[in-house]
């Protein structure tokens, strides 16, 4: 199998809490906090870590909260390497209207990274990546690093002959695919952005899809389309794949784990298929689960067979 490494340039330690009614300028009271490790990354590496395969977790960290961070994926039995920094890891926070069943989401720009931070960033990634891993970088940039962050890190990973796998958003997506990649999971919306256009319908999205491929440096292309599953395009092969129906919880994270269930299919040397069914499995299964909880490998594996049979 080959090896994961996961990259996550701006972590959170995310919190979880319940509140009967919010109403402003009232004292709302909360339900016990629920504290998680959190950002795109490292999501992807719980994930993997929960379905039963490892990954090298990579991360800048700082401040008490980064403490509390690596404390969290330490208990979790996470392969880790931290890039030091000055700047305290966000605090995520989440809170589901009991009344109501409806989820607010608070998130934070995360601490201000400095040159030399972000470039030590790119100097241990270079040490540590080897032909043929699989390199996920996840999530947002922290404020103050470059909008071609991710771009840099496509040279590193070239460089290297690892197989990169993007998920972020705006013009760090922007000039990170456009330097080259091995796979991205775009949206609809995102997808748009990345052609130059203002929206795709379903019926142009196959059509859009392998033009994309056709004019950049990416294998593979899984469009995100939430509950209606996803599309994958590469080469000359162009699928729908549906998404069971379930009991929607909570949304955070399914896009993470979706990435994650990929990524590890990969490593395994499943088919592309067999990749895209496995990333809808873990990401619908992510939405089973309550507040910023992940996918659970029962519910993974349930839904992978049911979608295998019906596809």
């Amino acid at each position: 199998m080959n090896r994961i490494i996961t990259l996550t340039v701006n972590p959170a330690v995310d919190k979880s809490t319940t509140v009967n009614g919010i109403v402003p300028d009232n004292k709302l009271r909360c339900g016990t906090p629920v504290y998680e490790p959190g950002g795109g990354g490292i999501n992807v590496s719980r994930v993997i870590q929960e379905l039963g395969g490892t990954s090298l977790c990579m991360y800048l960290s700082g401040g008490p909260t980064g403490i509390h961070l690596q404390e969290q994926l330490t208990d979790l039995q996470i392969d880790q390497q931290i890039i030091p920094i000055s700047g305290w890891v966000r605090e995520n926070l989440a809170v589901t209207d009991t009344k109501n069943n409806a989820q607010y989401r608070f998130g934070m720009p995360g601490p201000i990274v400095q040159k030399t931070e972000w470039q030590r960033t790119l100097k241990q990634l270079d040490t540590v990546l080897e032909e043929d891993d699989f390199l996920v970088a996840s999530g947002s940039l922290c404020p103050g690093m470059p909008l071609d962050f991710f771009a840099q890190v496509a040279k590193i990973t070239t460089k290297n002959k690892a197989k990169y796998i993007l998920d972020t958003s705006g013009e760090a997506l922007i000039k990170g695919a456009k330097e080259g990649v091995y796979l991205l999971k775009p949206n609809l919306g995102e997808l748009a952005t990345l052609c130059g256009i203002e929206a795709i319908t379903y019926t142009e999205l196959e059509a859009v899809a392998k033009h994309f491929l056709k004019n950049n440096t990416c294998k593979v292309l899984v469009i995100s389309m939430g509950p209606k599953g996803a599309m994958v395009v590469a080469n000359d092969m162009a699928f729908h794949i549906k998404s069971p129906v379930v009991l929607q919880k909570s949304t955070i994270g399914a896009g993470d784990s979706m990435v994650a269930g990929m990524v590890l299919a990969l490593s395994k040397n499943k088919s592309i298929k067999e990749m895209g069914i496995y990333g809808v499995a873990c990401g619908t299964a992510a939405t089973m689960t309550e507040g910023s909880q992940l996918c659970k490998k029962n519910d993974v594996d349930e839904l992978n067979s049911w979608i295998l049979e019906n596809s």
